[in-house]
């Protein structure tokens, strides 16, 4: 008997399983099917039909058939490897079931002389007769073997039959739980249940049927666990008290009149944003998300200031050293002497590091710039305001909840990120921050000019890298790996570099993943100060550093890369007032959708637009990498094509923090969906 809301056998190790041995479980585990419920999401792929019986007569070579045979005589020869045999009939005629690595007690108990058995398997012909080797599937109960069997996408080690058998265990005692969805709800999905909705998602009959009643239903479970969490977080968060910042905008006013420059409508309204929670009595936890070249690091200095104003300290947080320093450096450049700006990094010496941490206790530094080490133990303020953390787009939940905390009461949090993302891939990863969104970019900058070149026309575009020298324009060659590869045919950042420095001696520097960090800061400084005209490089340029002088960007094997990454390396150039170009190159043999993906860059800066067109063509869980950083990954749910779910989502989470007390109604749904294993800290 099913037990009621039961939902703890779901939850248990898939050691409980009948049959389920410990090698099985650690092949399922390297699979991420960690317990029983997740074995539930690993979907048929297709199925085999094994449910029309055949007669000996009617048999194909080489198809699947289902048969009802008697075994007549057994032959279990003493020679080793050679295989055991059963020699069985129907009332048409003869075939033998083969048997290889089979014990005889097995066999025997299996196909029984004289009984009538159902067997399935394909068939093959030896020696003018019928043959069955190590049929799949055998049983005295014709009804598990005559049906429609899931095919599933599986590892070594588990056979088709065996997963059939361990999900039909797991659908046999699925609990019957207790609804979670209000009547509403529960009506746009015509009122199916959950256990409905499982069972019919692994009925071979409804493979691929993703506009369903039962596949939404789960969809939206999913997107609604998710949301719930993110609001409890959101929540929490709120619920910590600080005192406001009181600042009068006098460092901002005198920056604007230093500078000389005009904010974008976009920067104006999200300086109010971050100026409104800054002064009100709950903690700030917002992402500021902008397109490469939009202008968040401005925002983020100015806010800084306001925080220096109101008695805090600032901490900066950059993912590499080089973007830490080129923060740091423009601070030095704009804010006021009286400020006091400070760097820490592993170039500076102990003695140097250790007054930098004394001054923090101190109160003696205001802004601090630095990776995450700045955030390491020994290191403390002495009155943290304001954390901003740069290009952190792979924070998950967790972690971005042990941030907020660490700050302490008083600290607001400021995270930003040049990946432009869709409003429902925003919701549904940023969910527990508020979020802010830069699209101008300012007047003085022009859209990068995209070309595309088929790799035999090298020589075309040598000349236009030649006329930008000229030109005093420097130049960033892209290319996917470092040294060549015999298994890839892909363009080497080494080959390429020698290629060039031919062309232009002494004009030409490289550099990659291998090169030592101290070398690599060298080389980009000396790039930055026009030492070099061509940098060839990986992807390591991808992230956030500004070369103003650097107007044409060559990618080599464009369809190497996503959409996405294409346009963050595209916008390492166009960060001055000249005109910018970026030259796709591309081998003669492209797919239909590395097309489309030169095309869309060509036709298009929008980065929001080109990541919704990746989300289409990739998948949201690629997207620069989330499928690797821990984010919150959705089962079934995908942002573009559930685009209605995930909006209707958020209007019931809205209504559950107006109409219910407490989320004790949704605690099964919570325990079962909550892949970031945050959920007891907040039920």
């Amino acid at each position: 008997m099913k037990n009621t809301n039961n939902y703890i056998f779901l939850m248990e190790d898939l050691s409980k399983l009948k049959g389920i041995g410990s090698k099985t479980v650690k092949i399922l585990k390297k699979k991420k099917i960690n317990n029983i419920f997740d074995l539930l999401w690993r979907l048929p792929q297709s199925f085999t039909d094994r449910s029309v019986l055949s007669k000996i007569s009617e048999l194909q070579i080489g198809k699947i058939h289902t048969l009802k045979i008697i075994p007549k005589k057994y032959n279990f020869p003493r020679i080793r490897n050679l295989p055991n045999k059963v020699f069985c009939e129907d009332d048409t005629g003869n075939i033998d079931c083969v048997f290889f690595n089979s014990y005889e007690g097995y066999i025997k108990k299996i196909l029984p002389l004289n009984q009538e058995i159902t067997v399935s398997g394909k068939v093959s012909y030896f020696k003018k007769k019928y043959q069955l080797t190590n049929p799949t599937y055998i049983s005295n109960n014709s009804s598990l073997v005559q049906a429609l069997h899931n095919k599933y996408s599986l590892t070594d080690g588990i056979s088709e039959k065996m997963y059939n058998k361990i999900i039909n265990q797991v659908l046999h005692k699925l609990p019957s739980l207790t609804e979670w969805l209000n009547d509403k709800i529960l009506k746009k999905f015509n009122n199916i249940s959950w256990n409905e909705s499982i069972i019919k998602l692994h009925d071979p009959t409804n493979i691929g049927n993703y506009n369903s009643n039962f596949f939404k239903r789960l969809a939206f479970d999913e997107i609604l666990s998710s949301f719930l969490i993110f609001s409890e977080v959101r929540k929490k968060i709120k619920k910590i008290k600080k005192n406001k910042k009181n600042f009068t905008n006098k460092y901002f006013k005198n920056l604007i009149q230093k500078m000389n420059f005009k904010l974008t409508n976009d920067q104006v309204k999200v300086l109010e944003e971050i100026n409104n929670d800054m002064k009100s009595q709950s903690k700030m936890f917002r992402l500021l998300q902008g397109d490469v070249g939009t202008g968040k690091t401005i925002v983020a200095l100015i806010s800084s200031l306001n925080v220096i104003e109101s008695g805090y300290q600032v901490a900066f947080m950059a993912p590499t050293e080089i973007l830490a320093l080129q923060h740091y450096n423009l601070a030095k450049k704009i804010f006021p002497r009286n400020i006091n700006v400070e760097i820490l990094s592993s170039k500076i010496k102990n003695t140097k590091s250790k007054i930098i941490v004394k001054k923090l206790t101190e109160n003696k530094i205001n802004i601090i710039f630095g990776t995450h080490a700045i955030f390491q133990k020994k290191i403390t303020f002495n009155n943290l305001g304001y954390i901003i953390i740069d290009e952190q787009h792979k924070f998950g939940v967790r972690q971005r909840k042990l941030l907020s905390d660490k700050g302490g009461s008083n600290c607001d949090t400021l995270l930003m990120s040049a990946t432009p993302i869709p409003r429902t891939l925003t919701m549904s990863i940023y969910g527990d921050m508020d979020v802010s969104i830069i699209k101008d970019k300012p007047k003085c900058r022009k859209d990068v000019i995209t070309y595309s070149k088929v790799e035999s026309k090298i020589d075309e575009v040598i000349k236009f890298v030649r006329k930008n020298i000229i030109e005093n324009n420097q130049i960033f060659w892209v290319c996917p790996l470092i040294e060549e590869s015999k298994k890839i045919d892909h363009v080497s950042a080494i080959k390429k570099f020698q290629y060039l420095n031919k062309i232009f001696p002494n004009e030409v520097a490289i550099i990659h993943s291998k090169i030592d960090d101290n070398e690599k800061e060298k080389i980009l400084l000396d790039f930055l100060n026009k030492k070099y005209k061509i940098l060839v490089s990986t992807t390591i340029i991808e992230v956030g550093i500004d070369f103003p002088n650097a107007n044409v960007i060559i990618i080599e094997n464009t369809n190497k890369f996503g959409l996405s990454q294409l346009h963050q390396l595209r916008g390492r150039v166009g960060r001055g007032s000249k005109q910018s170009f970026c030259i796709l190159i591309y081998k003669s043999n492209l797919s239909e959708n590395a097309k489309k993906r030169i095309n869309i860059l060509k036709k298009t800066n929008d980065g929001f637009e080109i990541s919704k067109e990746d989300m289409k063509l990739r998948g949201f869980g690629d997207i620069l990498g989330f499928k690797q950083s821990g984010l919150k990954n959705y089962r079934l749910a995908d942002p573009i094509q559930n685009e209605d779910l995930f909006l209707l989502a958020k209007e019931e989470v809205n209504r559950i923090e107006k109409e219910e007390k407490n989320l004790k109604k949704y605690k099964t749904l919570l325990k079962l969906y909550d892949q970031a294993d945050i959920i007891n800290d907040i039920i």
